[in-house]
């Protein structure tokens, strides 16, 4: 004999797989203090990045330059002459060279630009002599910034 099968249905609460609002929640506030910590310092990497890379193509200028006078018997006002700017001190950083006659010598500067220049008010304007002197127009001295 063939007795019919029930189903028994389940007459509880049912159980719902997902999140909660409360986790949700959660988890956004936790990236939002994540972020809040760690974009200051990302964006204070990225302006120390900028301002190591204009230092450094200004030695390099600094270097062509003394090799340019003595080749020429005198320095040269112009950086093409020198070297191309790189893109990322171009798009950061303003370099110009200033000549002095007598006796010869030049100053290299690099005057921040765009974001830069909002964002490295402690050092502000860097400057290298044909001596090598080293200076800045902010308020965080040569040896932070250099």
């Amino acid at each position: 004999m063939n007795r019919p099968t029930t189903t028994i249905l389940s007459t509880g609460p049912k159980r719902y797989s997902g999140f909660t609002l409360i986790e949700l929640i959660i988890t956004v506030v936790i990236v939002g203090i994540i972020a809040a910590i760690a974009y200051p310092s990302y964006t204070r990497n990225v302006m120390k990045s900028n301002r190591s890379a204009a230092e450094s193509f200004m030695l390099s200028l600094a270097t062509r330059e003394e090799q340019y006078l003595l080749d020429s018997r005198q320095y040269t006002a112009t950086v093409a002459d020198l070297l191309s700017v790189p893109a990322d001190v171009g798009r950061n950083y303003n370099v110009t060279i200033a000549i002095v006659a007598a006796p010869p010598s030049y100053t290299i500067t690099a005057t921040p630009i765009g974001n830069q220049l909002s964002a490295d008010t402690a050092c502000g304007t860097l400057t290298l002599a044909q001596d090598g002197t080293k200076g800045v127009s902010g308020s965080a001295g040569v040896a932070s910034c250099w």
